[in-house]
């Protein structure tokens, strides 16, 4: 390939410009060919095994909130005591939300 050398030569800024320009063409040939699908309506189609939960129960045992825990006023979980940070206004609040 035969190079002119009398041509003026580009610049950083001018390769970065072409790239640019190079890009921004390729994102709208990409954008042209995508097709708008409305996930919901995807989603309906698929069918997960054993999905039918109708008749199952929980078979989780909740226990209450023990002496040494507290509620977070900010988070609301419930925290052992060597969690608590602070107390804002009467309310108290864990470490991780201090």
């Amino acid at each position: 390939m035969a190079t002119d050398y009398d041509a003026p030569r580009k610049t950083d800024d001018d390769l970065s410009e072409d790239s640019i320009e190079e890009l921004k063409a390729r994102r709208g040939d990409t954008a042209s060919s995508s097709v708008d699908v409305d996930e919901t309506e995807q989603a309906e189609g698929f069918e997960l095994p054993g999905a039918d939960l109708s008749g199952e129960e929980l078979s989780v045992r909740v226990l209450p909130r023990q002496a040494d825990e507290f509620t977070c006023s900010r988070c609301f979980l419930v925290h052992h005591r060597s969690q608590l940070a602070k107390e804002v206004g009467g309310q108290p609040v864990c470490r991780e939300c201090a």
